[in-house]
């Protein structure tokens, strides 16, 4: 049974997005309402958090130091000691129940981010592609809390899911273009059984997702079937990524929001972030490109 280890005690409203940093050897992930980009020193076990100017729902690392977020606003630059902001696309500025949520940068380093509006009511939300070119597409329409992003080993196929129609969906993606086609049901979730999260893809091509209300993650194999399931101390685990000097610890993300009382006071550790050893390896988080090469380079 894979032991299941809190490395970060604070309770966060809704931790989510997390990043590893090859080169710092560091966890990075959100708190969406605080708002906060969080930083762990796993070795040491120092933490930092740097203060967001509004609420964040996703990010990932910059060839150039920086990280491209999806915020509440929109999609920006940010400097994370200073935390200054370089807007790159305004997404609906005059609705303060809209933002970013779920998104990351595919291995070709183009960053992929979903919107949703607070309500979480309505089918208006949409998967967008920001390009080094500073363009961003809609690339797929008619979604309510887009989630679940990630990638194959190869990047030849798109992952992401929609936590409130509960269902995750497969894409072939053209890595030169950025196009996604052919479009199929990959898992089809059982609300009985918690909503489809964050996700991750390992290096095997399994897809890990985190079961948000259902105490658990499950790793799926790349047919569809349920391949491992892990408990967690938690009833909603909200995202999942590889981490470690070997890229074969899972690091698991959790909300407290919105329970109630009497929910939290059965499960203490709610809103912590917890450390999996797998036994399987994962991917190098790619990063964002600032020019419009098409290398897939796998996060170097």
């Amino acid at each position: 049974m894979n032991e299941v280890r809190r490395v970060v005690e604070e309770a966060f409203g809704l931790g989510e997005s997390p990043r590893w940093h090859d080169d710092e050897q560091a966890l990075y992930w959100v708190d969406i309402y605080r708002p906060s980009i969080e930083r762990l020193d796993p070795a040491t076990g120092a933490r930092r958090t740097f203060p967001m100017a509004e609420r964040i729902g996703c990010f990932s690392f910059c060839t150039d130091g920086r990280v491209i977020a999806g915020m509440q606003s929109g999609i920006a630059f940010v400097e994370l000691e200073s935390g200054a902001m370089e807007r790159l696309f305004d997404l609906e500025p005059d609705n303060p129940e809209a933002r970013f949520n779920d998104g990351r940068c595919d291995p070709w380093g183009r960053f992929w981010v979903g919107s949703l509006v607070e309500t979480m009511d309505r089918r208006t939300n949409a998967l967008f592609r920001y390009d080094a070119d500073g363009t961003c597409r809609e690339m797929v329409g008619d979604l309510i809390c887009p989630n679940g992003l990630a990638f194959s080993p190869d990047g030849s196929i798109l992952y992401h899911s929609d936590s409130r129609q509960e269902h995750v969906w497969a894409w072939d993606l053209d890595g030169a273009s950025g196009d996604i086609s052919n479009r199929r049901l990959f898992i089809d979730f059982d609300g009985r059984e918690g909503r489809p999260d964050g996700a991750a893809v390992d290096a095997e091509g399994y897809y890990w997702i985190c079961c948000i209300g259902a105490w658990h993650v499950r790793r799926y194999a790349p047919d569809g079937t349920i391949d491992r399931v892990v408990g967690v101390p938690v009833q909603r685990p909200t995202a999942c990524a590889f981490g470690g000097p070997g890229l074969d610890t899972l690091y698991v993300t959790s909300a407290t929001l919105p329970l109630p009382e009497d929910a939290l006071a059965v499960q203490p550790l709610a809103g912590s972030v917890f450390a999996v050893d797998v036994g399987v390896k994962g991917l190098a988080e790619p990063r964002f490109h600032l020019t419009n090469s098409l290398e897939n380079d796998h996060g170097t």
